[in-house]
């Protein structure tokens, strides 16, 4: 009988191996897919369009159940201060230099559109979804729909957590051990064309192996306008994986602060064989120390294009917030790219103020799979006459209008900081202007592409 389990075990633990070798390792290694994961992703579509259809049925057989919030629950007008409180004032002649009244009233208003629906911390959030994508961390509710429902719920567990996540967890082992040992042994290698063809290889192989391993379902659009060689690479920032995501097609030099235990050894072993570029925490603080290192790798033509998360924090892929300035100012050409995730099949979303990275790992690994579209945008220089702010507003435009992405002006740095003093000061001189009749007042500066030393954004 003992022989007979341990037989099992044997055949068991070598057909996982061939499988996770000969049917996902090997395609992934020379980029070829077997298409079993767009065969996967065709039918959890097929299961999500019937639970679709179930809950809303069981929603009119049901009327206590719960239904979700909708984004948006507050019209905002999209009128200036000047304009808003202009038309408070159009029932009254009130002389210029003179206080109404009436004007506590947009202030008034204003505060609570922020309260019930603010646009800045509503980022940090999971987005919500139309419907329930068959997790239970998405929908509380689940149970009080319908039986079949929840049968097919406790069937996603079974096949999430008990095939899904062990596979997944053997691949990304795979993929990491094979991302230390190869660029040890390459930046063993004298360097030469050779050297780096084969680091480029070794990090290539190791992304898509990781990215098998989160069974991710990528399309890269507009692929002529790849990130070249000397060139700065800056797409919207949703989640760690993102340089996952993006370096399954290509490699980047990246860019961050180094780091200790086993995220060190990575790093460590990571620059051996790539010219990527990490900082002590003591460089990180100087700005112009940051810049002139960023700008020499960029004026060595043959190095790889810089990758940068100009945002400096995670935003929940709803929409495009405040580029930090510093990205700009190192000169060379700027490749914008946009990465839009589908929530249906997991949240992508990194909300490190509630997960941390083991967490957030562990819940990409048992959901669904990772479905996301890449744009490679055209090139872009910075205009005559354009200034390093400016410059960032016209990328980040372009990013938000090409994936749907929300363009919002505001400083993702809120998450986790109080409102400066200055953004408030600015606010009381634009009122005392439009009391005293001054036009042409600028916008508030809380919108204002600023920075101190230490925060400019380059890191990941």
């Amino acid at each position: 009988m003992t022989e007979d389990l341990w037989c099992l075990a044997v055949g068991v633990f070598q057909a996982w191996m061939f499988v996770v070798l000969f049917l996902i390792m090997l395609p992934a290694m020379f980029g070829l897919s077997l298409g079993v994961t767009g065969v996967y992703i065709q039918v959890l579509v097929k299961v999500l369009e019937w639970a679709t259809v179930r809950i809303q049925r069981g929603r009119e057989e049901q009327p206590s159940v719960p239904v979700p919030l909708p984004n948006g629950i507050i019209e905002r007008e999209g009128g200036s201060m000047e304009e808003e409180m202009g038309q408070l004032r159009s029932s009254q002649s009130q002389a210029e230099g003179e206080f109404a009244l009436s004007d506590a009233f947009y202030f008034y208003k204003k505060g609570l559109e922020s309260i019930v629906d603010d646009q800045v911390t509503q980022r940090f959030s999971s987005e919500e979804l139309a419907s329930w994508n068959l997790l239970t961390r998405t929908n509380q509710n689940f149970r009080y729909i319908s039986l079949r429902l929840t049968i097919f719920w406790g069937m996603g567990v079974f096949v999430r957590y008990c095939v899904l996540f062990p596979l997944r967890i053997t691949l990304a082992v795979i993929g990491l051990s094979w991302l230390i040992i190869g660029t040890i042994l390459v930046g063993l290698l004298p360097e030469s064309s050779v050297t780096s063809w084969l680091s480029e290889l070794v990090h290539l192989t190791c992304y898509r192996i990781c990215a098998r391993g989160l069974s991710a379902t990528i399309h890269y659009h507009n692929r002529e306008n790849k990130p070249r060689k000397g060139g700065i690479c800056v797409a919207n920032h949703t989640s760690p994986i993102d340089v996952v995501i993006l370096a399954n097609d290509g490699c980047y030099a990246m860019v961050g602060q180094i780091h200790g235990g086993l995220m060190g050894v990575i790093q460590r072993s990571m620059v051996r064989a790539c010219p990527h570029v990490w900082f002590e925490r003591s460089e990180m603080k100087d700005r112009h120390a940051v810049t002139s290192r960023l700008r020499a790798h960029v004026a060595a033509k043959t190095k790889l294009p810089i990758l940068i998360f100009p945002e400096g924090t995670c935003i929940n892929n709803t929409s495009v917030m405040m580029f930090k300035k510093g990205s700009f100012e190192i000169g060379g050409t700027i490749y914008p790219v946009t990465i839009k995730y589908d929530p249906r099949f997991g949240d992508a979303f990194w909300n490190s103020s509630k997960y941390n990275m083991v967490s957030y790992v562990l819940r990409m690994m048992t959901s669904w799979a990772i479905v996301v579209n890449v744009w490679y945008l055209p090139p872009m220089t910075i205009r005559e006459g354009e200034d390093a702010a400016q410059f960032a507003n016209r990328v980040k435009s372009a990013i938000a209008h090409q994936g749907g992405l929300l363009d919002l002006p505001w400083d993702g740095g809120l998450k986790r900081q109080k409102v400066k003093a200055s953004y408030k000061e600015e606010q009381q001189k634009m009122y005392s202007s439009i009391i005293v009749g001054q036009n042409g007042t600028s916008p508030t500066r809380c919108c204002e592409n600023t920075e101190d030393a230490g925060d400019s954004g380059l890191l990941p």
